[in-house]
């Protein structure tokens, strides 16, 4: 069992920057690979940048692409998403997850723990 908890959210005018954090629970944290998506307001949840279990390794969605990244330190057991040049379209709830699998999942039936989610709010 890996438990998530998200932080840093917050409002941010566009062009601005904030950097959120994925503190896991349980020790085997540095074996799942790990990943962000992002949900907005009637619209579904959207994949947003992933790293595997050592993080030599990274993949993003195109829209983040260049403005977003992924980064983790298992000796903190903790992930985070670096968010620079921020746009109003990048407003979401934030969710941090978990997967079993191998590699970098991009899909979220591969991910299996989520955490509750921080909301970021990109204001014009």
């Amino acid at each position: 069992q890996v438990q998530l908890v998200e932080s840093g959210g917050g409002l941010v005018q566009a062009g601005g920057s904030l950097r959120l954090s994925c503190a896991a629970s349980g020790r085997t944290f540095s074996s799942y690979p790990m990943g962000w998506f992002r949900q907005a307001p009637e619209k579904e949840r959207e994949f947003v940048a992933a790293i595997n279990w050592s993080g030599g390794s990274t993949y993003y969605a195109d829209s983040v692409k260049g403005r977003f990244t992924i980064s983790r330190d298992n000796a903190k057991n903790t992930v985070y998403l670096q968010m620079n040049s921020l746009k109003p379209e990048d407003t979401a709830v934030y969710y941090c997850a978990a997967s079993g699998r191998n590699g970098i999942p991009t899909a979220l039936s591969e991910y299996w723990y989520w955490g509750q989610g921080t909301q970021v709010t990109v204001s014009s």
